[in-house]
């Protein structure tokens, strides 16, 4: 049996997202929320997590896929409500972890702690907890003289004392699994909005004299719950801050943290600088030693190391070492470009292998095609892949020099060590240490323009 199962309240609305897209879809330093509240329940080794969904719930579920399991809340009838959809699928879980859709910053380590402290301590509850210095806004943890937890009162219902106690309830908890079945039968919507409020079955479970106590957090930014884009950024910000130290003391130089974008899964070696501006995304591996520009989207690419990008933009790509990229550099998907290279500005790679030690300066566009080493491009070159039906291939030998303005039109090959003139437009193959010029011989004809410019 699953000792443990969460479940997951992802059914609400979210109005004040004003957004056509479920709440619990918007990214987090890109990740989707949910999909950060479902991680750490799975870094908590439990294997078991129900997604309690409503509004919007195709967007979630498409999302998630068969990772997780399903309880529909066709009308959102308040958080007891939701649980009590979830009950038919806890099988027979000792511990139920409720987390809140909404709130991507919780840790496994909490998650953790918390299911350890409610079974040592014998509890039917734990409350995850926080205290804050302006709790207005969120319901108050109340206890008695002893400190006992007394009751959870929201804060339209507190009274002026009330409303001064600090201690603020995260509507995330862990129960044991009988204790929670057995108050859930015993809730009513016996309220102004005719709901089902988890925070009634506490109350049950107090008025049964049933033990139930508190987990304060020691980071307040986990319980955070994002209601609105403004909190959407704060969240955001706080990850970001934590991902950008972490890289920080693992040696890499953010010149400014607070311009910098980093996601989580990127690696970055030691020694490398990272200008701001830069943003470095999904499983991008940056080597050591490397200068990352100002300027610049790196995403789920692997560069090695020395190698320095400059205000370029790089995507599903393989960059090697002591290479130099930019600035205004477009690398597309499936670019794989090699060892001591230059690719200078107003450059586009797509789907191209590039050899060690080529040079493709400036003006430039390389696609669908594979080129040798040591090979010069001259300003203005295309490799010509389309045929406004297919894509096909330019093959590129070693030691070749490519003139200005050439097209090579594909499918062709040029062997090794070719020299094509500038201005040339290759149709066929070329074979090894081959000039080709294919342009038309200029003629002059002298006079011509007398008395037909205007002016002269």
């Amino acid at each position: 049996m699953e000792k443990t199962v969460a479940v997951v309240l992802a059914a609400g609305e979210g109005k004040r997202m004003k957004s056509n897209y479920s709440k619990v879809v918007h990214k987090v330093c890109g990740k989707p929320i949910i999909e950060r509240v479902t991680e750490s329940v799975k870094k908590a080794n439990i294997e078991k997590c129900i997604l309690v969904v409503g509004h919007k719930k195709e967007q979630v579920m498409e999302l998630l896929g068969e990772s997780v399991g399903y309880a529909i809340q066709e009308e959102q009838l308040g958080t007891g409500h939701a649980v009590m959809q979830a009950v038919p699928l806890l099988g027979d879980a000792k511990n139920v972890v409720i987390l809140c859709g909404d709130a991507p910053l919780i840790t496994e380590e909490t998650i953790k702690e918390v299911i350890s402290i409610n079974e040592k301590e014998g509890r039917a509850a734990t409350i995850i907890t926080a205290n804050f210095d302006n709790p207005t806004g969120y319901g108050r943890v109340i206890r008695d003289a002893k400190g006992a937890v007394k009751a959870i009162v929201e804060e339209k219902d507190a009274t002026a004392d009330e409303k001064k106690v600090t201690e603020i309830n995260s509507s995330m908890y862990c129960f044991d699994k009988e204790a929670l079945c057995s108050a859930l039968g015993k809730l009513t919507n016996n309220n102004a909005q005719h709901e089902y409020y988890l925070t009634d079955v506490i109350k049950i479970m107090i008025d049964e004299n049933k033990k139930v106590d508190t987990y304060i957090v020691k980071d307040k930014s986990e319980i955070m719950g994002i209601n609105n884009r403004v909190q959407l950024y704060e969240a955001s910000e706080i990850l970001k801050k934590k991902i950008n130290t972490m890289h920080m003391l693992n040696g890499v130089t953010i010149i400014s943290p607070d311009n910098t974008y980093i996601e989580e899964g990127v690696q970055i070696g030691k020694d490398t600088i990272i200008y701001p501006g830069t943003i470095l995304e999904k499983n991008t591996i940056i080597g050591e030693n490397c200068v990352i520009g100002q300027n610049n989207r790196i995403t789920n690419t692997i560069v090695g190391n020395n190698t320095e990008i400059i205000s370029s933009v790089l995507i599903d790509s393989k960059v090697g070492n002591n290479t130099h990229i930019g600035p205004f550099a477009w690398l597309r998907p499936n670019s794989n470009v090699g060892d001591n290279i230059r690719i200078g500005d107003f450059v586009e790679i797509k789907n191209s292998n590039i050899g060690n030690g080529t040079k493709v300066s400036h003006l430039t566009y390389v696609g669908d095609s594979d080129i040798g080493e040591n090979v010069n491009f001259g300003c203005g070159t295309v490799t010509v892949n389309y045929d406004g039906i297919n894509k096909h291939r330019t093959v590129v030998g070693n030691n070749v020099f490519i003139g200005c303005n050439t097209n090579l039109v594909a499918p062709v090959k040029l062997g090794d060590r070719v020299y094509t003139a500038a201005g040339t437009t290759v149709t066929d193959d070329v074979p090894d240490d081959a000039l080709v010029i294919g342009r038309c011989r200029q003629e002059i004809k002298n006079g011509w323009t007398k008395g037909k410019i205007k002016g002269c």
